[in-house]
C-alpha cells in the first residue's frame, strides 16, 4: 500500500520512524454530470476571476481571505516553517481506556507501518505495551495543513491510528431528542428485549452494500439496452406504527422465523423468552398475594364451605348415576322377558 505521510511516533524519548497508510477505501459508485439535451459531459474549469483565463494546477496556490476580502498568499514553505512539534511527528500525549473515547469523535482510519529495520523493535515495543495495558494512545499530529487529534490502537499485529475530531467540533444534541412526554410500559420493554435477543449478533464480515450492488446491476442492464427494473414496494406502513405492541410482537415472530431458517442452514439461534407465559405467571402471583392479604381470616370458612358444596355435588351426581343405571337395567330385563314369552307362544301354536 502506498504511504501518504512519512514521519515518526514520539513515545517519550523513543522515536519510531513510520509511514502512514490509508486503512479504508471507498467503494461508492460515482456519477458524472451531463447535459440532459445531448448527453455531453459537464466539466468544471478553474478560472481566474481577474483575467477570466483558465489556470492549470501547477499555477494554483493557497491564500487566506481576510475580513475585507483581500487575499493573503500562504505557501507550503510558510506552513512547513511553523514551530509545531507535530509537523512531522505523531506525538503521544496520554494513554487512556478505549471506552473513554467518544465514538462521535472517530474519523478517518490509518495504518502505521514501521519505516525500515531499525524501527521494528521500538514499533513492536509500543504495540505490545498497548496490548498489555489494554489502553489506547491519544496523540497529536499534523496532516494536510492542520494539526489533528488521533487515537492509536492495535489491530492484529499492526498499530492503527484513528483521526479524532477535536472536542469542540462535536455538536451538543440540543433539540434532537423527542420533546413529547411518552411513557414506555414494561411489557413493551420486554418485547423490545426479546426482539434484541432474537436478532442476536452478526458477523460484520457477512454484511455488504445492497444498494451498490443494485446500482451496478441497473447500470449493466441499461448498458445492454434493457429496461431498468421496476422498484419493489416498500415494506412497512410508511414509518407509522399504529400499534406498538403488535409491531413488536410481529417483529419478534419474524425474527424467530429468520433465526430458525439460519439454524437450519447451520447457524446459531438466540433463545427467546416466552413473554406471554412470563407475564401470566407474574400477574397470577400478584393476584394470589393480594387475595391472600385481603381474605386471610376468612379463608378457612370459605374453603370449608366450598369443599362441602363440592362433596355434596359429587354425591348427588353419583346417586343420580346409580338411579339411572337401575332404571335402564329394569327396562332391559322387562323387554327381554316379554320377547321370550312371545316367542314361546308362537312355537306352541305351531
Amino acid at each position: 500500500m502506498r504511504s501518504i505521510w512519512n514521519g515518526a511516533i514520539s513515545f517519550g524519548l523513543v522515536s519510531i520512524p513510520i509511514k502512514l497508510v490509508n486503512a479504508t477505501e471507498n467503494h461508492s459508485i460515482s456519477f458524472r454530470q451531463i447535459h440532459k439535451a445531448d448527453g455531453g459531459r459537464i466539466r468544471y474549469k478553474k478560472v481566474c476571476e481577474l483575467d477570466g483565463e483558465e489556470v492549470a494546477m501547477p499555477e494554483i496556490g493557497k491564500a487566506y481571505e481576510d475580513a475585507d476580502g483581500s487575499m493573503i498568499p500562504i505557501t507550503d514553505d510558510d506552513l512547513a516553517a511553523l514551530p509545531l512539534p507535530t509537523a512531522k511527528t505523531i506525538e503521544i500525549v496520554a494513554f487512556v481506556p478505549a471506552d473513554s473515547i467518544d465514538p462521535l469523535q472517530l474519523d478517518t482510519a490509518y495504518y502505521l507501518s514501521a519505516a525500515g529495520v531499525p524501527a521494528a523493535k521500538p514499533y513492536i515495543l509500543l504495540r505490545e505495551a498497548l496490548k498489555r495495558s489494554r489502553k489506547v494512545a491519544v496523540a497529536k499530529f499534523a496532516l494536510r495543513g492542520r494539526e489533528r487529534l488521533g487515537m492509536l490502537r492495535v489491530v492484529e499485529d499492526v498499530i492503527a491510528m484513528h483521526g479524532l475530531l477535536w472536542p469542540d467540533e462535536i455538536r451538543a444534541p440540543e433539540g434532537v431528542a423527542p420533546e413529547t412526554e411518552v411513557t414506555v410500559r414494561e411489557a413493551e420493554l420486554d418485547l423490545a428485549d426479546a426482539l434484541m435477543d432474537t436478532l442476536g449478533s452478526v458477523a460484520l464480515d457477512s454484511l455488504h452494500d445492497d444498494y451498490r450492488e443494485a446500482v451496478e446491476e441497473m447500470i449493466a442492464a441499461k448498458a445492454e439496452g434493457a429496461l431498468a427494473p421496476a422498484p419493489e414496494p416498500a415494506a412497512g406502513g410508511g414509518g407509522k406504527v399504529l400499534d406498538l405492541m403488535a409491531a413488536l410482537e410481529n417483529s419478534v415472530r419474524a425474527a424467530k422465523e429468520g433465526r430458525a431458517e439460519g439454524e437450519a442452514e447451520g447457524g446459531e439461534v438466540a433463545e427467546v423468552t416466552r413473554l406471554a407465559a412470563k407475564k401470566t405467571a407474574k400477574r397470577a402471583a400478584k393476584k394470589t398475594t393480594a387475595a391472600a392479604a385481603k381474605t386471610a381470616p376468612k379463608t378457612a370458612p370459605k374453603t370449608a364451605s366450598k369443599t362441602a358444596t363440592k362433596s355434596a355435588s359429587k354425591s348427588a351426581t353419583k346417586a343420580a348415576a346409580k338411579k339411572t343405571a337401575s332404571k335402564t337395567a329394569a327396562k332391559s330385563a322387562s323387554k327381554t322377558a316379554s320377547k321370550t314369552a312371545s316367542g314361546g307362544r308362537k312355537r306352541a301354536s305351531a
